[in-house]
This record gives structure tokens, C-alpha cells and sequence, in this order.
């Protein structure tokens, strides 16, 4: 389940290096939870991408893909440890996402309405587990989504957190600056992109971020 600091990897924002280069890094810096976020990647290079990665997060990280769940279970089929699928609200529906990867892999979706986090709550109640999670945002505007929703900011995140009953990670154009605001909302995680993947050295930007974030959480 993510809790802590989430690297989200998009292939736009990595300064020129590989996907599998920031994984590495992070991993060595404490990540917990890495999500890998290619929409333009063709099939075969994406199963290809994970299988690398979870060469790196094996043990130490769970690795997680977002949307493609025909990726998830090809690379599952191959023999790499990856543990969910992230998907969005115009994917295959949830229910039917989690028949197809089993009732033991993570399964977060997003959400940025009262409405959509109130049809997890009543999903989550007529089958329990079907969500493991929420991801809520955006919480700022993000070059790294440019079809993100209306920013919720500060004080919409902490009124989505209220009103969900699966534990939140927050999105959306944060960084170190947000650590605090985003633990006091009582979200489970924060995810990340640009953060970790664009500075010079992303081992050291994890390390700083998990730091920030245990500071400002029990």
C-alpha cells in the first residue's frame, strides 16, 4: 500500500536519462513505491521497461504500471515482480480491472471529484478491495499532465481525504515545498514526477523527500 514519498516516472521529464537509470537512483534512495507512467510507448518496449525496472525494486519497492494492464500482466507473465496497476477514470472500470489482476495486486485509481471519490466509496462497499487506493489530484496545475482537473489545492485535498475511505496519494505538481501541507491533510503518500526524475541527482532528492516526509508524519 503507498505510504510515504511516490515516484510516479514520466518518459517527458527525465533530463535526458533512462527510465531505468531513475529507478535505480530512487530505489538507492529509499523509494518505496514506483509507478511507470509511458502512455506513448509502444507494448513490447513498456513489458521490456518494467522487467528492467523490477530488476532494481525487487525487494526493495513495489512497482506499479499506470493504465495498461495488458503491460502488467504480460511482464507478470514473464516472470517480473510488479505488484498493481494504477488506472485512470476513463480505463477499463475498476471491478473489472481487479477480476483480470487478481485479487492480491494493488489496484489505485485517480480521482478529482467528490463524485468519483464517492462511487469508490459505494464500490468499495458493495466489494471490498476492489480499490486499494486513490490517487487525488491534481493538487497544483503540472506540466507533466496537461490534462490534469481544476487544482484542488491545500484545502481540496484535505476535504477529498475526509470524504475517502481508502487511503489517498496526493498529485499534482508537488515537491519538497508541499511536504507539509500535504501530511497535515492526512493523505497516506505524495506522489512525484519532476521532483525526483528532472534534478541532477535523484538519489539524493529521495533521500531528502522521505526525510521531509517521516519529519511531518507520526
Amino acid at each position: 500500500m503507498p505510504a510515504g514519498i511516490y515516484l510516479v516516472l514520466d518518459s517527458a521529464s527525465t533530463a535526458g536519462r533512462s527510465l531505468e537509470e531513475i529507478v535505480k537512483a530512487a530505489v538507492a534512495g529509499g523509494i518505496k513505491t514506483v509507478q511507470l507512467r509511458c502512455k506513448d510507448m509502444p507494448s513490447g518496449k513498456f513489458v521490456d521497461l518494467v522487467m528492467a525496472c523490477a530488476h532494481h525494486t525487487s525487494g526493495h519497492a513495489e512497482l506499479l504500471v499506470n493504465d495498461r494492464v495488458d503491460v502488467y500482466l504480460a511482464a507478470r507473465a514473464a516472470g517480473a515482480e510488479v505488484q498493481g496497476v494504477h488506472i485512470g477514470q476513463s480505463d477499463i472500470r475498476a471491478e473489472l480491472v481487479r477480476e483480470l489482476i487478481g485479487p492480491d495486486a494493488v489496484l489505485g485509481l485517480s480521482a478529482s471529484t467528490a463524485k468519483e471519490i464517492e462511487a469508490a466509496n459505494q464500490l468499495n462497499a458493495s466489494a471490498p478491495g476492489t480499490i486499494d487506493y486513490l490517487g487525488v489530484g491534481a493538487v497544483h496545475a503540472t506540466p507533466t499532465k496537461k490534462d490534469h482537473p481544476e487544482p484542488l489545492g491545500y484545502a481540496g485535498l484535505a476535504a477529498a481525504v475526509a470524504r475517502s475511505h481508502a487511503p489517498v496519494v496526493a498529485i499534482g505538481g508537488l515537491g519538497a515545498i508541499d511536504i507539509e501541507a500535504v501530511a497535515a491533510s492526512g493523505a497516506a503518500s505524495m506522489a512525484v514526477v519532476r521532483a525526483i526524475c528532472a534534478v541532477e541527482d535523484p538519489r539524493e532528492a529521495t533521500a531528502a523527500l522521505i526525510d521531509l516526509w517521516k519529519a511531518e508524519t507520526p
